[in-house]
């Protein structure tokens, strides 16, 4: 199979070009190779070379122009240059050997069918030419077009040697089976399962760069059955297993968590391409398992998950060394809010509830009930219907009420210099109680969220504190 009428950018022959004149063989490789079959955009083209992936990245930089930057990588052989949003990325052809401890190859020179021999994937072991005597000339030894039609996920070579060398790979197997709808093949999968445990030697952020390209994939649930299903999920996140089976007891079952949080993560994934509420999707009802308690009345209970859950997430984040600033908190609070918006809405969406959760809320109210909506998974047809009415019915409120009472951002009326110049006091926790009442005041609608009246209501109060005006 010949290519050379499907690669049009202009980089590419210059490469060619300079492979040529060095002497070398030259080839795309990879991503850039799988990604021309699917049709989909690629900003970066890696090349291997049977020789100096260095020299031919210099040679390369020299035909682009005399300012062209070549960054170079000497302890791994590669290079890099940026150019017109495209990143090149060079490597000499290698073969790798491995340690039982460190993912980390031991790397020396070797042929193409040895570079080849080392990648992760059928589909990712193909090579295009880009000499001038064989251009757009196809090399596919482990039959990686044939994957790429039936949408198979496997290893070139035995994946117990494969995912043993680098258990990193199968993250890797299930992300692509996640972003590319794939299958991961019976032998791989099977391998997979038996070499769950390597994945200790890898680091969080690398699991964790995996991770968020299946959270960002169009059904994020794929991954997380497939790390479920091989054993890796006991590994990357035991609370989320944790969540999967059903108990009964006297004839009476709850729902499989698990099963009900991934079709949550699908929902809000339909609508949201936000990764931070895909994630607060997948922990909702991450403190079930450990709320279950059985009451004899009432059945199945989960007390409280939400605000237990809340205060799990910053042990969660820090342990798989996710960022633990604003991330953090916006996924902890939606977790400890998911059940806020059913129920103000069962309360009859009063105003007061309305002001209260458009103020913890804040910014993120739009965000809870996108979260609140994707978690109606009931088979029920018009149980759903009731509840997502109801929702549209406080969608309605919350816009109402945030025209006149501008909750969603608030600030108190009367802060704390001016309470302090009124009544000639010093910075004490009187201060803060009265803000406290002036705020609690304006929520439950008791008065007006503006100045004058904030200011009359402490005015009106102040005696409550032994307070006088200053005169």
């Amino acid at each position: 199979m010949n290519l050379a009428s499907e690669i049009t950018h202009p980089r590419v022959r210059t490469v060619g070009e300079a492979a040529d004149s060095l002497s070398m063989q030259a080839y795309i490789v990879g991503g850039y190779v799988r990604d021309l079959f699917l049709e989909r955009p690629s900003k970066d083209i890696d090349f291997v070379t049977v020789g100096s992936g260095i020299d031919l990245a210099q040679e390369v930089a020299r035909r682009i122009s005399p300012h062209t930057k070549v960054n170079v990588f000497r302890t791994y052989g590669t290079a890099q240059i940026k150019t017109r949003g495209l990143e090149l990325e060079f490597v000499g052809a290698r073969k790798e050997s491995y340690s039982e401890e460190s993912r980390n190859p031991h790397v020396s020179p070797g042929s193409l069918q040895d570079d080849l021999n080392r990648r992760d994937f059928t589909i990712n072991a193909m090579a295009i030419s880009v000499n001038a005597e064989s251009f757009g000339e196809l090399l596919d030894p482990f039959n990686g077009i044939i994957d790429l039609h039936n949408k198979i996920i496997r290893t070139p070579l035995d994946p117990d040697v494969t995912f043993s060398d680098d258990p990193l790979r199968m993250m890797r197997a299930v992300r692509f089976a996640t972003q590319l709808d794939f299958k991961i093949h019976p032998d791989t999968l099977a391998s997979i399962s038996r070499n769950a445990a390597r994945l200790r030697i890898i680091t969080r952020e690398r699991i964790n760069t995996e991770l968020m390209k299946i959270m960002a994939s169009a059904k994020p649930s794929i991954g997380w059955e497939l790390l479920e299903a091989t054993g890796l999920l006991a590994l990357v996140l035991p609370e989320l297993q944790s969540l999967k089976g059903v108990e009964t007891m006297e004839g009476r079952g709850h729902k499989d968590n698990f099963a009900h949080t991934l079709q949550v993560l699908d929902n809000i994934a339909h609508v949201s391409d936000n990764v931070w509420l895909r994630w607060a999707a997948l922990l909702h009802d991450i403190a079930k398992p450990v709320t279950k308690r059985w009451d004899e009345k009432l059945g199945w209970t989960f007390h409280n998950h939400n605000f237990i859950g809340e205060k799990m997430i910053p042990r969660i984040f820090s342990r798989m060394k996710m960022p633990m600033g604003e991330p953090m908190k916006y996924v902890a609070k939606l977790v400890g809010m998911h059940m806020r918006p059913q129920s103000v809405g069962e309360e009859g969406v009063t105003d007061s509830a309305v002001r209260r959760m458009l103020f913890d809320a804040g910014n993120d109210a739009d965000d809870l009930m996108l979260l609140a909506e994707a978690d109606i998974t009931s088979k029920n047809p018009a149980k759903v219907r009731r509840i997502l009415s109801g929702f549209e019915m406080l969608r309605q409120r919350m816009a109402q009420v945030e025209e006149s009472d501008r909750i969603r951002n608030f600030q108190p009326p009367v802060d704390g210099n001016e309470i302090m110049k009124t009544f000639n006091i010093q910075p004490c926790d009187v201060i803060g109680k009265l803000k406290e009442r002036i705020k609690d005041a304006i929520l439950d609608g008791s008065i007006p969220n503006d100045h004058e009246a904030a200011r009359d209501f402490m005015l009106s109060i102040a005696h409550e504190f032994g307070l006088h005006i200053n005169s």
